[in-house]
């Protein structure tokens, strides 16, 4: 295996052995977003004999193996614990007790192991248990009771603050502070694997005023966006009136999604003051349907951003010793209705990194409990937007078509992005299908991939 940080290199196990192979044999596919070093976590629905239920699963390969056949098999039958967390709906019972994390990542990963040591019965018990990801209808993996949406990119952040405070983009408290605001969880929708394939997102009324108008009207939203952004589930919680000490965050870290936090922005930009985003968020948010594990991640932690100069450094609290830095690319894909009637495949319009942003998800964590706020298993946290520090790596419209502000302070003509149909776009049209990918990738490692997330926009009401 090649270096790795010191302090990573205590996470990495033989589980992220680049040599291991799976009997699955898509799953040694270099180019696979699943190989048995991942393991990523799923649920879907299920049938069986005239009755339906939905059942627990780990996608390896172009393949879902159903842990629900396993445990109906006996295949645990010598943990009895392990067994009644595996067959459960959701994973958010087995994210809530962190020792058992990397036992049942081992589990599977020598249920997988080309190498292992099966007999017959086991191995027709396990090849049962395989089902096409293509043909399985993926449900959210865990139940999400909240969800607190970040604005964790300083380059993001100053983009967006320069178009309505050009003379002083960045406020005084983001440097000190991870800025982030309360979401909706029960518009939370997943999309982007197996038979589910897309959401979609119908395009929302609202309230919006224009710059020369003299009062507000309501109806659909003209500037409807997409944000790029990374989720993180809550594993195990902290009681209510406690904090979550930096150095116990990784037991508070389950695993991460791409998420699509759609964005009204016509609507955001009449009713973000003085409290923020409301109904220009709320509508919708996307999430991809696996959970790669932070175990999974753990070849690809890097050391959070570099201060610049006469940054402050981070209050006590904020701070630890691991690096908490995920070295993650993602991509956001688009394709146009008429580019899907003529078989036209997407176009890709940025490839950001994770690993530019100015706080990391544990910092995140630790100070949204820092009040005693009780996280629950399951609870999902967002990044925010995640845009680099070049106009390719910005990661929603807002952003990418900005052209700066001229001479006068404000600013210039948004440059639109230009479709191979002919179509152009500054903000998203009916029929449009925004796609994102994200995955990691690392010399000596084996490439681990997030899946991708889909939502296609459809009329409003």
């Amino acid at each position: 295996m090649s270096s790795t940080p010191s302090a990573s290199n205590a996470l990495v196990n033989a589980t992220h052995d680049p040599g291991l192979k799976s009997w699955v044999e898509s799953a040694n596919d270099p180019a696979t977003d699943f190989p048995i070093q991942n393991l990523a976590l799923c649920a879907f629905h299920a049938e069986h004999n005239g009755h339906a239920h939905d059942h627990l699963g780990v996608v390896i390969g172009d393949q879902v193996l159903d842990l629900g056949t396993l445990v109906g098999a006996g295949v645990f039958a010598d943990d009895e614990a392990l067994a009644y967390l595996m067959h459960l709906p959701r994973w958010n019972m087995l994210a809530s007790a962190p020792k058992y994390w990397p036992v049942v990542r081992s589990r599977i990963q020598s249920l997988l192991n080309a190498e292992s040591h099966a007999g017959q019965q086991l191995r027709r018990v396990r090849a049962k248990a395989l089902r096409p990801l293509s043909q399985t209808p993926l449900v959210m993996p865990m139940h999400i009771g909240d969800y607190t949406d970040f604005y964790a990119s300083i380059h993001h952040a100053t983009n967006v603050g320069a178009m309505f405070r050009p003379d002083n983009p960045l406020l005084p408290n983001y440097r000190h502070v991870p800025i982030g605001y309360h979401g909706r969880a029960s518009s939370i929708t997943t999309a982007g694997g197996g038979a589910g394939d897309t959401t979609s997102v119908r395009r929302p009324k609202g309230q919006t005023k224009a710059d020369d108008a003299a009062a507000p009207t309501f109806g659909p939203c003209k500037m409807l966006d997409y944000e790029m952004e990374l989720g993180a589930y809550i594993g195990a919680g902290n009681a209510m009136g406690d904090a979550i000490p930096f150095d116990q965050a990784a037991q508070h870290l389950f695993g991460v999604c791409l998420v699509n936090d759609w964005s009204a922005r016509d609507v955001q930009k009449w009713e973000y003051q003085p409290l923020g985003p409301f109904l220009a968020k709320n509508f919708a948010t996307t999430l991809s349907p696996m959970i790669v594990t932070m175990e999974a991640l753990a070849p690809f932690r890097v050391p959070g951003p570099e201060r610049g100069e006469g940054d402050p450094q981070p209050l006590e609290y904020l701070r630890g010793g691991e690096n908490w830095g995920l070295d993650i690319k993602v991509e956001v894909w688009l394709r146009s209705e008429q580019m899907r009637e003529r078989g036209m495949s997407p176009v890709m319009l940025s490839r950001g990194n994770f690993r530019h942003m100015y706080w990391t998800v544990a910092q995140m964590v630790v100070h949204h409990a820092s009040n005693g706020c009780n996280m629950v298993p399951g609870d999902l946290i967002a990044s925010g937007t995640i845009s680099g520090p070049d106009k390719a790596s910005r990661g929603c419209l807002l952003e990418l078509t900005w052209d700066g502000n001229g001479p006068d302070g404000k600013p210039k003509p948004r440059v639109p992005v230009h479709l191979p149909t002919g179509e152009t776009r500054t903000f998203l049209a009916d029929g449009d299908e925004v796609i994102m990918k994200g995955y990691a990738e690392r010399e000596g490692y084996r490439r681990i991939g997030l899946g991708e997330c889909r939502g296609r926009i459809e009329p409003a009401a």
